[in-house]
């Protein structure tokens, strides 16, 4: 049996797009009490609060070299077994080996997360929506030649059941820290 669908079609897009990532927000899956979903895009996420009613869990930003970011979202589709689900890849590179960032790339890696990215596009987009993101690779490297990188990098992985959500511009800015 066919499971029948309704289709809206795609118009051809004219406008510029821009490939790549220019920031990240994350925050402990745990602090995230809530999310609205509006007409697929996220409108609202409630954070974490202390007792006296102030917001005590902000996302953190992440900044890192333009082309040393990306992001990349995989269907998966398993029809014997009806499976179907988006895997995203956040690849990030920070560069400078310090003891700082390794202390960070150890907390993000064994960290439960949820995670905004900001696009070239100037659009947000939301990971952690169904589950929460996990860490999946890492690296260090003081590369070899003086013109190859000195890094930190870290993958993050997110499972859902669909590609990530965009998030309201409008609600970032009380969302960070």
């Amino acid at each position: 049996m066919a499971c029948s669908q309704t289709f809206n079609g795609i118009p051809y897009d004219c406008s510029t797009s821009m490939g790549g990532i220019r920031e990240v927000y994350i925050a402990n899956a745990e602090d995230v009490t809530g999310k609205t979903l509006t007409d697929g895009i996220v409108t609202a996420i409630t954070l974490a609060k202390a007792a006296e009613g102030a917001a005590t869990a902000k996302y953190k930003k992440y900044l890192f070299r333009k082309g040393t970011g990306s992001m990349t979202s995989t269907l998966n589709v398993d029809a014997a077994n009806g499976v179907n689900y988006v895997s995203t890849e956040l690849v990030l590179q920070f560069a400078k080996m310090e003891t700082a960032k390794r202390i960070e790339i150890a907390a993000l890696a064994v960290g439960e997360l949820s995670v905004i990215v900001k696009d070239s596009n100037g659009k947000y987009w939301m990971l952690g929506y169904d589950e929460p993101v996990t860490a999946s690779a890492g690296d260090g490297s003081t590369g070899t030649a003086v013109t190859d990188a000195n890094k930190y990098g870290i993958t993050l992985l997110d499972t859902a059941q669909s590609f990530p959500y965009e998030v309201s511009a409008e609600i970032i800015a009380d969302l960070v820290d």
